[in-house]
């Protein structure tokens, strides 16, 4: 034992390897349906598909991660996953179907998944989504639809996410126009809306997110083409006086006008906006300026009675330093007179006008 040299480095890699394409040979007699790579580990229990044409019927019970990429499923019906609830796959708690090709989604397409806490449907052509399409899942609390509704309206989506408890919800590269403020279920904390179509927010989009159900959640907004003229200006300062609710803010350009584009959207001037002459704030708005002024008005005036108050302090402290300065001051100033009075009446004085050379 002693004499035997230590695996070097490159042994030890390939004994590692050689573990891993050996391991699904070694689920398989547990339980690890065909066409899926399999990894067991105390931690972690994973299936990956990949060119499926349904949704598989095989998987082991306590798997806990399924990925299925790049396969055709078209359709998601009823308990796709759990064997029409006859097999519940309780511990699974993490799905990602990105790139199959789901086009529609029917009512309790994932019941049997009570523990499905992730749900990645990107890069699907979504065209029919059913209201209840995820009941069944009271603990799913991220889903992911990026890419994934160009082909589908707001509506279905709103009436399949209401009465869900999402806590992220990923809307990014779906083209959207306008916040979907009518789908946004209640409680939500995080929103991607990046790599979309968003010009800007509306005041009343504005309001929406102020909302007490929403009053919690974070923007994402970057990689948006924002046209930072005068319908700019709620937004920049809904961001600026809670820049928490914008994490990439500092991230975000301007696209339109021309002489604005590339520019840093926060550090933007008003007069920057175009604003006209002409250009009257919203009753709301105008308002908030004008508490605005009257609290600054309040502001300095408090500021100027505390300068008062202490150089009234500094007075009364002093008063006896104060008061001898004062009678030197008066002092001196008598002192300067009578120079003047006896001065003047040195000149004056007819003895010394009399006087002349001649009688030196």
């Amino acid at each position: 034992m002693a004499g035997r040299r230590p695996l070097g480095t490159r042994a030890r890699s390939l004994l590692r390897w050689l573990g891993v394409l050996l391991l699904p040979l070694l689920q398989a007699g547990q339980g690890c349906p065909g066409h899926c790579y399999c990894f067991a580990t105390p931690e972690l229990d994973q299936c990956s598909y990949v060119r499926l044409q349904e949704p598989p019927r095989d998987l082991p019970r306590g798997v806990r991660n399924l990925t299925i990429a790049g396969g055709n499923l078209t359709v998601l019906r009823r308990a796709a996953f759990a064997g029409h609830a006859s097999r519940p796959l309780g511990d699974l708690s993490r799905l990602l179907l990105p790139r199959d090709n789901i086009q529609a989604i029917e009512d309790r397409a994932f019941q049997g998944l009570p523990g499905l806490a992730a749900l990645d449907l990107s890069h699907n052509p979504l065209r029919a989504l059913a209201g209840g399409a995820f009941r069944g899942c009271p603990r799913l609390r991220t889903l992911k639809l990026n890419q994934a509704l160009l082909l589908l309206g707001e509506e279905p989506l709103a009436g399949a996410l209401r009465n869900l408890s999402l806590r992220r919800l990923e809307l990014a590269g779906n083209g959207l126009r306008a916040l979907p403020g009518a789908a946004l279920p209640e409680g939500l904390e995080e929103l991607d809306l990046r790599n979309n179509s968003l010009q800007g927010l509306s005041p009343e989009e504005l309001a929406w997110l102020d909302s007490a159900p929403l009053g919690r959640l974070q923007l994402y907004l970057g990689s948006n083409p924002l046209r930072c003229d005068c319908a700019l200006r709620p937004l920049l300062g809904w961001m600026r006086n809670a820049s928490w609710r914008v994490p990439d803010a500092r991230s975000l350009r301007c696209a339109a006008p021309r002489e604005l584009s590339g520019s840093p959207v926060l550090r933007l001037r008003l007069e920057q906006l175009g604003c006209g002459a002409g250009w009257e704030p919203r009753p709301e708005e105008a308002g908030e300026q004008k508490e605005l002024e009257t609290a600054s008005y309040v502001f300095f005036g408090i500021v100027l009675a505390l300068i008062g108050v202490i150089f009234l302090m500094v007075l009364y402290l002093n008063r006896r330093g104060i008061k001898r300065w004062l009678n030197n001051l008066r002092e001196a100033c008598r002192d300067q007179m009578e120079g003047y009075h006896y001065r003047y009446e040195q000149d004056t004085d007819p003895r010394r006008a009399s006087t002349s050379p001649s009688g030196l």
